[in-house]
């Protein structure tokens, strides 16, 4: 898959370059895209963002007389309904716009922008800002391949991206990878926690714990086993880990909890979007 940037010709519009806007800019540069073909809207620049600009990164330039090929909107949700209205002037037939806004939907979206606008709805998360983040998308009926095609470019500047037809996966989704990251931080507290109520010094245990979560998700990434397998593999009959599995595993251990977590965050996503 081709997922180079350096063909890219007309002008990208980020608007945010926050946390997760600055590690989308770096990983299209990463991938080809000139600074110079960028535009980056920000009220609040950081000094790593400044010092981009002397690379060729416009910031916060007149949009007078710009016309954009992709808008990436990357703000927080809640300034949305005033930060669309001032991209109309971006927004052509051939334009795409990328909003990575948690609990913004289509329909939000296609309402505050030029009637006809080709918009893609994207999740991300937070291991996007060290490229090993996985980002899920829903199109809206202008999308076309080409712009399809493009987006996919641009979401894999920070890692994998899978697609999906209808948007009402889209809590689903969030619960599942965009929170996820914090259930697995969860993981590794706890992790430690118990170490540490196991006797050994809190300092060790949390060293322990991270190491071992880190590892054992780098593990994951990199083998081509699933994580059942994997789980198998290191489990002897009747040795320590089965008895600890025999604990996760029971009827009200980890898989019921996760799946009423889960729920909850899918929940909660919905109420958010219908706000």
């Amino acid at each position: 898959m081709d997922t180079s940037l350096s063909d890219f010709d007309g002008t990208l519009v980020l608007v945010g370059a926050g946390k997760m806007g600055g590690a989308m800019l770096e990983g299209w540069h990463r991938l080809g895209l000139k600074f110079d073909q960028v535009i980056a809207i920000e009220p609040e620049p950081a000094p790593e963002i400044m010092a981009l600009g002397q690379r060729g990164l416009r910031i916060n330039p007149s949009l007078d007389m710009v016309v954009a090929r992709a808008v990436v909107v990357a703000v927080k949700p809640q300034i949305a309904p005033q930060v669309l209205p001032t991209l109309a002037r971006l927004v052509r037939d051939d334009t795409v716009v990328i909003s990575i806004m948690a609990g913004r939907t289509l329909g939000f979206l296609e309402k505050t922008l030029p009637a006809n606008a080709a918009v893609v709805r994207a999740m991300p998360n937070t291991p996007a800002s060290i490229g090993r983040g996985i980002t899920v998308s829903v199109p809206n009926a202008r999308v076309s391949k080409p712009q399809r095609a493009l987006t996919d470019k641009l979401l894999r500047a920070t890692g994998a991206v899978e697609w999906v037809a209808d948007e009402g996966l889209m809590d689903a989704v969030t619960a599942v990878s965009g929170s996820g990251p914090a259930y697995v931080f969860l993981l590794a507290e706890s992790l430690a926690r118990a170490g540490a109520a196991a006797g050994l010094p809190a300092d060790l245990s949390a060293r322990l714990a991270r190491a071992t979560v880190a590892g054992a998700g780098e593990l994951l990434h990199r083998s081509d086993l699933d994580a059942a397998t994997l789980r198998q593999n290191v489990t002897s009959p009747g040795g320590t880990t089965a008895a600890a599995l025999d604990v996760l595993m029971s009827p009200e251990g980890l898989n019921p909890v996760m799946e009423r977590a889960v729920a909850a965050a899918t929940r909660r996503g919905r109420e958010l979007a219908g706000a």
